[in-house]
């Protein structure tokens, strides 16, 4: 296990005088030397638990990937290793085309954020911001401009003087992050850094650090369980499970079309619909069919053509169930949720609870009977015992 002095190197900046860079422009290019990241085979054992196998991952540099997944998936795991706090027990861990699978956290030219602030609480903000590089010996001059530019992207300048016991959850996490930007490192690593925040603080927070990295166009790796900054923040998503990913791409690209029955249901809110049938041929044309549901999938891009009577999965967001008069299909209202600008209706569709997100709102109440259709265009289909998208 790498020695802890180092991780606090890893993840500690710099301070100095709030005034030296007040009247500069912000030359965000000068705080970022964006990096890919390439990991190749990592296999990480803690103890008798083999926590993550053979997983590859790239990183382009400037991206913002976000990893996802579950408690205990390996996402923390993985960042961690990334970050040099964690041994590998095989694979590599590639930053900038250079080797960084034993280099110590200090030489990896990162910055990690972390979920529970690690201030010091005896210091000024500035004081905070500017620890790591006093104790590397930065000479003063460069402390009090990366201080002053980083303390200018973040807002913190009316902040310097103050210790941490006098600032906001909100404040006190733009200081870590501040911490990190003067680092000027190549990769910025994020672990869950908003989860002790409450909701409004969040979502403020979420769109701050959108915007920062569009200013700084750094590479930047960000764990959360959270799917709304997951979908909100990223460029691509990592979505894990088991320590495996088990889909990597866009938020629109998993969102819309998930590799398979995990990923489909652990995104969206609510959860993707999902009805169990089989997939059956006639006259050219294919059909999705239950005992009640006949839906043309014939326009549907299977990877494979499937075999008449296949058993499957068929899986249809919440926003791709359509209530209105003209529809086919009914149901009995047994749920209304009222979401401001939209309701989440859950019809009761011959025993299955199927919810819709409607925006008509149009008078109809609980235990009504509407009528509803499903969009075929938007469906996802997937096989019943393997999970896996069809």
């Amino acid at each position: 296990m790498t020695n802890m002095a180092n991780t606090i190197d890893a993840a500690g900046v710099p301070g100095a005088s709030a005034d030296a860079n007040s009247d500069a422009d912000l030359d965000t290019a000068a705080l970022t030397h964006p990096a890919n990241v390439a990991i190749r085979n990592l296999t990480i054992r803690l103890g008798a638990n083999t926590v993550i196998e053979n997983l590859d991952l790239d990183v382009l540099a400037g991206e913002f990937v976000v990893l996802l997944g579950p408690s205990g998936c390996g996402k923390s795991t993985l960042l961690h290793s990334i970050a040099g706090l964690i041994d590998v027990s095989d694979g590599s861990i590639e930053i900038a085309g250079e080797d960084m699978t034993w280099a110590d956290p200090k030489d990896r030219r990162i910055a990690l954020v972390f979920q529970s602030y690690a201030l010091y609480p005896t210091m000024s903000v500035e004081r905070n911001l500017s620890f790591a590089l006093r104790i590397n010996g930065t000479p003063k001059a460069e402390i009090a401009r990366r201080v002053g530019r980083a303390s200018e992207m973040l807002q913190l300048g009316p902040l310097l003087k103050r210790k941490p016991s006098q600032l906001s959850g909100g404040q006190r996490q733009r200081v870590a992050i501040g911490r990190a930007i003067v680092r000027e490192a190549d990769v910025f690593l994020f672990d869950e850094p908003l989860s002790n925040l409450d909701a409004k603080l969040r979502t403020e927070l979420r769109r701050e650090l959108k915007q920062l990295h569009q200013r700084l166009g750094a590479t930047m790796i960000y764990v959360t369980h959270d799917q709304v900054e997951a979908m909100t923040l990223a460029t691509r998503m990592a979505v894990m499970r088991g320590g495996v990913i088990q889909q990597f791409g866009t938020p629109a690209e998993v969102y819309a079309r998930p590799n398979n029955l995990f990923v489909a249901t652990f995104l969206g809110s609510p959860a993707m619909n999902l009805l169990k049938g089989t997939l059956e041929t006639r006259d050219g044309a294919r059909f999705f069919c239950t005992a009640q549901v006949r839906l043309d999938v014939s326009a549907y891009p299977f990877k494979e053509a499937p075999s008449h009577g296949a058993p499957c999965v068929l899986g249809v967001r919440a926003e791709d169930v359509h209530i209105t008069e003209s529809a086919s299909e009914h149901a009995k209202v047994s749920l209304m949720e009222p979401m401001g600008n939209h309701r989440v209706i859950w019809l009761d569709y011959h025993g299955e609870q199927i919810a819709s997100i409607d925006q008509t709102k149009a008078p109809f109440s609980e235990g009504d009977t509407v009528a509803f259709s499903f969009d075929a265009a938007h469906v996802s289909l997937f096989d019943e015992a393997s999970g896996a998208r069809l």
